[in-house]
């Protein structure tokens, strides 16, 4: 188990990554430009509409991550290995976010074109949609440890890890993936169920907390 420095360096260190990972998406738009025949910026918009979108999405998805992340770290008052270890799987998911999600938005822009007949995606969708698969996973496996370890853990605190929620928008994620993989277009809008997964979640997350007080 390591001490309180070698943690506040972890922890330091794992935002300073985020930061960059989340700055660098910008990537998968920053080439978008106007092109002879688009006459205004709305043209252009509706041109790049699916890396536009998985841009937005990704920049929310990484925001909720990185304040998962930190709801699990905060009640951390050192770490071990195992920890350690998931930590550098979750910022491996991170880091590798900015080219996943440039990909899967240029492939989602051919299958939704009209000659395209959703062909031309290959597995990018599944690429991507595992990628978040993962980051999920692995913060829900350090919220899972910890709560298996309370040394590690300031007992001042209330647990206010839910594991649960991250397994369950894991294996959300890969079904979005896998579908993405037969149908890219019908994929890309499955996306919307995590809004009402979300609340159903933080419902069902309130109620037992008002019933075990």
């Amino acid at each position: 188990m390591w001490d309180k420095r070698s943690f506040d360096r972890l922890v330091s260190f794992t935002d300073a990554v985020t930061a960059v990972a989340i700055t660098l998406l910008i990537l998968s738009v920053i080439d978008i430009r106007a092109t002879p025949g688009e006459g205004s910026v709305w043209d252009v918009l509706s041109d790049n509409s699916s890396e536009l979108i998985t841009f937005g999405f990704t920049f929310v998805v990484v925001a909720v991550m990185w304040q998962v992340h930190l709801r699990v770290f905060r009640r951390l008052i050192a770490f071990d290995a195992v920890i350690f270890w998931l930590n550098l799987l979750w910022l491996i998911g991170i880091v590798l976010l900015p080219w996943t999600s440039s990909v899967y938005g240029e492939g989602m822009g051919v299958a939704a074109s009209a000659t395209a007949r959703d062909e031309g995606m290959g597995g990018t969708g599944l690429l991507y949609w595992c990628n978040l698969a993962v980051i999920s996973w692995s913060a829900a496996l350090i919220g899972w440890h910890a709560l298996r370890h309370p040394e590690l853990c300031d007992p001042h605190m209330k647990a206010v890890t839910r594991p649960r929620r991250g397994f369950i928008f894991g294996f959300a994620f890969l079904i979005v993936g896998i579908a993405s993989v037969f149908a890219p277009v019908l994929g890309s809008w499955l996306a919307l169920i995590f809004i009402p997964l979300g609340i159903i979640l933080s419902r069902i997350d309130d109620r037992r907390a008002r019933s075990a007080t």
